[in-house]
């Protein structure tokens, strides 16, 4: 009885055993298995697994998570810093965490994991995109749509969308033959999966974005990147052409007495068909009127567009170009805004008649004066120096030394003149004496 028993008790403890290894997940034991069910927060993970990227999404706000190996010892992200074997990245929402070499058995995540989220590895992350039509236009507006896979297979969780990033880029091959010459890579359109827009869908697992093509024309190289916190992957594809605006204008200016100006619309027959072409838009007048014109298909090859003729000024025309490319691939064209200036005419001034001037006896032109020669300049500096010292000395003399300006100047012309004087005095006194002297000594008569 106790042998039997003891076989009941063995065979129940062998199935317990089996009941709760099934309940630990095995990850990546398949590479087709990416997305599995999280069981109390428990999983395995196989002993051939070199490298794995976990996905845990939990309440907004808790702390991240925490990881238990088999050994029992616990991984924080704050601690995983410091550890070249794990890259941590957490989010209000989630954490993404990269391990190498994981140690094989099973593991516990230790938080506030969300019922309904799903343990995700992250093995193959891929892009697949549609391939751009060949003939593209600048001004063109188109659709592209891609898909994500991981390990192969289209990721359908929702909340893995929600935090992958997938932009597209236009880098220009550097062709001296196109416009793009040395053009910097251009920013195109962001792929989304929210059902606006473009996208048809919400959390169909389609990625849709939509191109504006408003860069120059050439070359152009398309790059996808797919971005997520913890990891990025690219795609470049093939270079692509995109051509110019496949119409031209040629304006006339209205004549003296026309009522129209004339706007010739020439269609590229190579690159287009015209008989599916439709022209919508607006004329934008120079006194700020407006007017709308619609212009429908036709088998031509140049289109006319009538402008009311509103005198002098810019005339605008701003169109959108509906049609079919010679692949039968309908598009739209933004064109823009097209000015045509018309100067403003010059005004003629009236001539009139020049005014009768009477006779008058023009005076004699006289001679023009003879320059001064450098000796006169000498001469003439010379004689304003000395009027610039007489003017000084007699300052000098009369304001402050308070003496008469010629007073001794007379005194000394009055005593020379009396010097003079006496000495012609003397002299003639000098003169009888000698005289006398001389009569004096003749013989008397006896």
């Amino acid at each position: 009885m106790n042998k039997w028993l003891l076989v009941v008790l063995n065979l129940f403890v062998i199935a317990n055993c089996f009941a709760a290894q099934n309940e630990l997940e095995v990850i990546q034991r398949n590479s087709d298995q990416n997305e599995l069910k999280i069981f109390d927060n428990r999983f395995r993970i196989d002993y051939q697994v070199d490298e794995i990227t976990l996905l845990f999404f939990r309440e907004k706000g808790t702390p991240a998570v925490i990881l238990v190996r088999p050994d029992g010892s616990k991984i924080y992200a704050t601690t995983s810093l410091g550890d070249m074997n794990i890259e941590w990245f957490d989010d209000e929402t989630y954490d993404i965490v990269k391990i190498k070499n994981p140690m094989p058995g099973p593991w516990q995540a230790i938080g506030k994991i969300l019922p309904e989220s799903k343990l995700m590895i992250l093995s193959e992350i891929e892009l697949h995109v549609d391939p751009l039509p060949p003939l593209l236009f600048k001004g063109e507006t188109i659709k592209v749509t891609g898909r994500l896979t991981n390990g192969g297979k289209p990721i359908e969780e929702g909340l893995f969308r929600d935090l992958v990033t997938l932009n597209v880029d236009f880098v220009s091959t550097n062709n001296k033959e196109y416009l793009n010459f040395g053009a910097k890579p251009v920013p195109i359109a962001e792929l989304l999966d929210d059902g606006k827009g473009y996208d048809e869908r919400p959390g169909d697992g389609v990625f849709t974005g939509e191109f504006a093509l408003n860069f120059a024309s050439g070359e152009w190289q398309p790059e996808y990147e797919v971005r997520t916190p913890i990891l990025s992957r690219s795609l470049v594809k093939e270079p692509i052409i995109i051509e110019q605006v496949p119409i031209s204008f040629e304006f006339t200016e209205a004549t003296e007495g026309e009522e129209h100006h004339h706007l010739a619309i020439n269609v590229n027959t190579e690159k287009v068909a015209p008989d599916s072409l439709i022209f919508q838009g607006t004329i934008f007048y120079p006194n700020g009127e407006t007017q709308a014109f619609n212009l429908e298909a036709q088998d031509k090859a140049v289109r006319e567009l009538k402008l009311v003729n509103y005198d002098w000024g810019v005339y605008e025309v701003e169109l959108t170009l509906f049609g079919s490319n010679i692949n039968g691939r309908e598009f739209v064209i933004n064109v823009g805004k097209q000015e045509f200036e018309i100067d403003k005419p010059i005004e003629k001034v009236p001539e009139q008649e020049a005014p009768l001037v009477p006779d008058v006896e023009l005076e004699p032109e006289l001679p023009p004066e003879p320059e001064l020669d450098v000796e006169q300049i000498i001469i003439w500096a010379v004689v304003g120096n000395v009027l610039i010292i007489l003017i000084g000395f007699i300052v000098i003399r009369v304001f402050i030394q308070k003496k008469p300006l010629l007073g001794g100047l007379m005194s000394k012309l009055k005593k020379n003149k009396k010097d003079q004087e006496e000495q012609k005095v003397a002299g003639s006194e000098q003169k009888s004496d000698s005289s006398d002297e001389i009569l004096n000594l003749s013989l008397p008569d006896e």
